[in-house]
């Protein structure tokens, strides 16, 4: 029987398992949404758990909501397969085979180790070093990296982008976290430049994205490509994917303000 990669990915979000939401989580309005501010003709950024996603002007709503709640969801069943938060290689083992299920077509996995040259570690400078590697050859998706990041840092520690995000990225000495920036090229293909780091440090972790250390107190690792994405699996999976996180969402997916 010839393999159906549509009927494989419904069936696959159907019977992923999510962890229990309890208490205050539990109790928020099924209803709500978080995707209503989602804009198909401009610039725009979301934080979705451990991941901060910018998308492309260009890019439907719909697809962006898509993006958005593929991330979420394979970050909750690889959270809930990998309970060990000192386990960051194993979670994102499961993060990327779930996102391999909803239409995403990753094709390494494998994680390299970043030097920091100077004497002194900042974790933004990081990022941007490795997204410069991933994104130099299109100047204007960078800059839109970068305006994410630095949208970020001018937010206070307690905004609800920085609160849902270091809630999910790190612990005491470790975390993990993405950085994503989604396009669509004029009649050609949409996909995803995908960064996922690891950062290890013999200091307490405070404000992921903008840790300082010692280059010797800190061990960040890196993936990065370009993922492509099978459109005729995530749109068919797309109100399904919705679903399947009704109730749960809104506590773990925040759009940023508009960019100025």
């Amino acid at each position: 029987m010839e393999h159906d990669p549509i009927e494989s990915a419904r069936r696959f979000v159907e019977e992923a398992e999510l962890p229990q939401v309890r208490g205050a989580r539990a109790a928020r309005d099924a209803s709500e949404t978080v995707t209503t501010a989602l804009e198909t003709g401009k610039d725009q950024a979301a934080v979705v758990g451990s991941d901060v996603i910018s998308f492309v002007s260009g890019v439907t709503a719909e697809r962006r909501e898509a993006i958005i709640n593929s991330a979420l969801l394979a970050q909750l069943v690889a959270g809930r397969k990998v309970t060990d938060p000192n386990q960051v290689y194993a979670w994102y083992d499961e993060y990327f085979d779930v996102l391999t299920h909803l239409g995403w077509v990753v094709q390494d996995r494998s994680f390299a180790e970043y030097h920091e040259s100077s004497q002194n570690f900042e974790a933004h400078k990081a990022i941007l070093a490795v997204a410069t590697a991933l994104l130099g050859a299109a100047p204007a998706a960078l800059a839109l990296v970068k305006t994410t990041i630095e949208a970020l840092h001018s937010m206070d520690e307690d905004s609800p982008w920085i609160t849902i995000f270091n809630r999910e990225s790190q612990t005491s000495r470790n975390a993990r976290f993405q950085i994503s920036l989604v396009e669509q090229e004029e009649h050609g293909q949409f996909f995803v430049s995908l960064m996922a780091f690891g950062l290890e440090a013999s200091t307490r972790i405070t404000q992921v994205l903008f840790f300082k250390a010692r280059a010797n107190e800190a061990t960040l690792r890196h993936y990065s490509g370009r993922v492509t994405i099978d459109t005729d699996v995530l749109d068919a999976i797309r109100g399904q994917i919705r679903a399947k996180l009704t109730g749960v969402a809104q506590d773990y997916v925040s759009t940023l303000p508009d960019f100025s």
